[in-house]
């Protein structure tokens, strides 16, 4: 099959082996995927991944021995292949899951390929109102939704999302629809326009002043965004951290003892409540979409995907 392959260089390959699904497994034919940024961040070594990239896809399930009903079935995935086993699991946190391999990024091969293999368990099917090109965006909108999930975000309290990249973008949306005082701080004036569009307010980060509030959101994928992000937390405040990049940050963890700040990790979140989301057209997607390419120009769209400013490139793979 044809697969995009990074081994310390990206490359299109034409006869990478086809996956075979173990038991419990579903074979997927990918029809979309999206190119994020923690895909970049592969390509510069994070995890030290070799294999298949791309984790966001909407394909169509092949063969699946142990539900076969999911056959024929259009879907979206869960990235985290766990055990299902151990006591991490058996609590109900498989993303956490010591034993988990991750589509395209640790020891899973992924989405950007003409096909890929996925626990049944993971596969989630997309309703018929939905379009490829808008559920290939369930995987970070699902990310997006797990802040909800982790932080209790009153109507009252004043947030901030930083970062108006693909993902800050979603999280903004998401975060809106719970009431709370928002405010988007980005570095692009086009970006932010999006969200302007929805009744979302913006300002540019070399407007912003200074500025606290109760919940602060670190979207923006650089090292320094958490500082910047630090800075406008209060005392006794909350820190989501939603970016991952390759390389060590410096963080000052006395001021974070001293103001008693709550820092929040957050990562892979929910699909189903994503897909309602989109189902009923409340999260605006197909803005965010610059380019679509063939998988056959998947080096091309990875080039244009890391150049400063783009948004979602998606490739087509069949």
């Amino acid at each position: 099959m044809k697969a995009l392959v990074y081994d310390g260089q990206l490359r299109l390959v034409t006869d990478y082996p086809q996956p075979k699904p173990p038991p419990g497994e579903a074979l997927v034919r990918v029809r979309v995927a999206g190119i994020c940024n923690t895909d970049l961040e592969v390509v510069r070594g994070y995890m030290g991944f070799h294999g298949v990239l791309g984790h966001e896809f909407v394909g169509v399930v092949e063969a699946c021995d142990d539900v076969p009903e999911l056959v024929g079935r259009r879907v979206v995935g869960d990235i985290n292949a766990a055990c299902g086993d151990c006591p991490t699991c058996r609590a109900g946190r498989h993303t956490h899951c010591p034993q988990r391999t991750t589509l395209g990024i640790d020891r899973r091969d992924g989405a950007f390929a003409e096909f890929l293999t996925l626990p049944a368990v993971n596969l989630f099917p997309v309703p018929d109102q939905i379009s490829d090109r808008v559920a290939v965006f369930t995987e970070p909108l699902a990310a997006a939704c797990e802040i909800t999930e982790q932080v209790h975000l009153r109507p009252t309290e004043r947030v901030i999302v930083l970062g108006d990249g693909k993902l800050g973008l979603l999280v903004a949306q998401v975060l809106a629809l719970t009431g709370c005082d928002l405010l988007v701080v980005g570095r692009h004036a086009e970006k932010l326009a999006l969200l302007q569009r929805l009744g979302i307010p913006t300002v540019l980060s070399s407007q912003v002043g200074d500025v606290q509030a109760d919940v602060v959101v670190d979207c923006t994928g650089h090292p320094d965004g958490f500082l910047a992000a630090r800075a406008m937390v209060r005392p006794r405040g909350t820190l989501v951290l939603k970016s991952t990049f390759h390389g060590i940050n410096q963080v000052d963890l006395t001021s974070l003892v001293v103001d008693e700040v709550q820092l929040v990790g957050s990562r892979c979140g929910p699909f189903p409540p994503a897909l309602r989301l989109l189902a009923r057209d409340l999260i605006d997607v197909e803005s965010l979409i610059d380019a679509v390419y063939p998988l056959d120009e998947g080096v091309t769209a990875f080039e244009h995907a890391s150049t400063k400013g783009t948004l979602k490139i998606l490739l087509e793979v069949t």
